[in-house]
């Protein structure tokens, strides 16, 4: 039987210390993402086959330039494969900095492990090259997102592999006003950011104009630099948004461990559950205890839990020990939500 994995996360409503650089951003300090178009050559027989007609044309292509003309359907090479080149440039990087760049294999390419990036230019979105990319591939790291899997490594990663040619430009120095941005959308948290920054520096240095924007203004005593720092390290009493997350192809269920479930009675195919709450908590005749807070009831579809305790989080171990599947545990919680008997937000990701 396929188990599911429920992590119990303090996702209620619950008021805690929070730096602002935890939860908010500055407008316009961000990641900006390059993509190029590129061979990865020195591969052992696992690059692209002849059906990849894009490889052997930019195969070509790259031998003309070096003075050596190729017809593309005379290569017959399988140790090259065509690759798209992505990156990140970090805000405020400079000329000479080096960045990682994902490798990804867009032919039939078997393997690109040994294989090594030619320059590869990085473009913007703008069209502007931004960044040079070249080195060795490592398809090491299974876990890394985009340097593929052990099965089929036809994505791999080059490390510091990229310099950047270009810089944006951004003269955060001599600003007098920035933008914070909320990445959750909270009127709440908002005034919070709002009033700590006012009475730390004993004036209207912040304004919170809507759920998630707090705009500010420098201090006169302070550079721009100093006083992001300051905000970003200020203490709020965050309110964290009640939450489930349900991830369907894994069976996966993460929840806050206080996040309540109303009475209710639901069917689902063969499975019937009728959740009720008892003031006193007790065994009913024929019934199963699980633990001190969790009773199933004589025929197996009934559970008992003791006033106030009926979470999403015992509810679904209980439902989990009545040997529902994971496709019934979420297929449950969604109509349980549906209903009315969860307040939480539900997210399917």
């Amino acid at each position: 039987m396929k188990w599911i994995l429920f992590l119990v996360l303090m996702f209620g409503l619950n008021a805690e210390a929070t730096k602002v650089g935890e939860v908010a951003n500055i407008v316009g300090v961000r990641d900006n993402q390059l993509i190029g178009y590129s061979l990865v050559v020195g591969l052992k027989k696992t690059g692209d086959g002849t059906t990849s007609k894009f490889t052997l044309q930019s195969i070509s292509n790259m031998l003309k330039a070096m003075n050596i003309d190729m017809n593309p359907v005379d290569i017959k090479s399988k140790n090259v494969a065509a690759v798209v080149v992505t990156a990140k440039l970090k805000p405020f990087a400079h000329q000479g900095d080096k960045i990682h760049v994902v490798v990804s294999s867009i032919g039939d390419a078997k393997s690109l492990e040994g294989g090594t990036l030619l320059m590869t230019p990085l473009k913007g979105v703008d069209g502007k090259i931004y960044a040079l990319a070249q080195g060795p591939v490592s398809i090491g790291g299974k876990n890394i997102r985009g340097a593929g899997s052990e099965s089929h490594p036809t994505a791999g990663v080059v490390y510091n592999g990229a310099l950047v040619e270009r810089e944006i430009s951004q003269n955060l120095y001599a600003r007098n006003a920035v933008t914070l941005s909320l990445k959750e959308s909270s009127f709440a948290n908002a005034v919070a950011i709002q009033n700590v920054l006012n009475d730390f520096y004993n004036t209207n240095v912040a304004t919170a104009t809507d759920s998630r924007t707090v705009k500010l203004k420098r201090p006169e005593q302070v550079s721009m630099v100093e006083f992001l720092a300051q905000v970003q390290s200020m203490s709020i009493v965050y309110e964290q948004q009640q939450k489930i997350i349900i991830n369907e192809r894994t069976g996966t269920v993460v929840s806050g461990v206080d996040i309540g479930i109303k009475p209710i009675v639901i069917t689902h195919g063969d499975i019937t559950i009728k959740i009720k709450e008892l003031s006193q908590m007790r065994t009913p005749k024929g019934g199963v205890g699980i633990d001190a807070d969790l009773v199933v009831g004589m025929n197996e579809n009934e559970l008992y839990t003791k006033e106030g305790t009926t979470t999403v989080a015992n509810v679904t171990r209980s439902l989990q020990k009545l040997g529902a599947t994971p496709k019934d545990i979420i297929a449950i919680l969604q109509a349980m939500k549906s209903a009315g008997a969860i307040a939480a937000d539900l997210e399917i990701i």
